[in-house]
This record gives C-alpha cells, structure tokens and sequence, in this order.
C-alpha cells in the first residue's frame, strides 16, 4: 500500500537520485533556479523516465503530486 503523503527524499528515490539531506541540496543547488516558463517536467537535466514520471504525477493529481509541487517550488527559488 502507499502513503498517501510522500516525504521529499522519497521522490528522489522514486526518481533514481541519492536521497540524502546533502544530495537533495546539491541537486537543487545545481539545477535552480528553473525559468518561470518552463514547466518542471520540461527541465532539460530529467530523462525521459523522470520527466515523464513528474508530469504524470502532476497531470493526474496523484498521490505525489504535493511532493512534486514541493520539488516545483524548490527548484524555483535561488
């Protein structure tokens, strides 16, 4: 059964990236701050799995879709 509440770690893993506290910062550090007009899936550093992952999630409001909204949001920021 799965949680209807991912933590952000979670994602990562879910994303095939290292999920610790200092790999999530590196990440975010490297890839933000992403343009106002490109939607997260579009990010050119996702393979197609990834970004196919995060769209999917975001489309169908799934269970991940806060997380994903979270990551959205983290990746915006500088």
């Amino acid at each position: 059964m799965e949680h209807p509440v991912h933590p952000f770690t979670e994602l990562f893993e879910q994303l095939g990236l290292p999920a610790d506290e200092a790999s999530i910062k590196a990440f975010l550090e490297q890839h933000a701050p992403l343009p106002a007009t490109m939607a997260l899936h579009e990010a050119p550093f996702w393979s197609p799995a990834q970004a196919k992952f995060l769209e999917e999630a975001l489309e169908e409001d799934a269970d991940w879709a806060e997380v994903v909204d979270h990551l959205d949001a983290s990746l915006r920021k500088r």
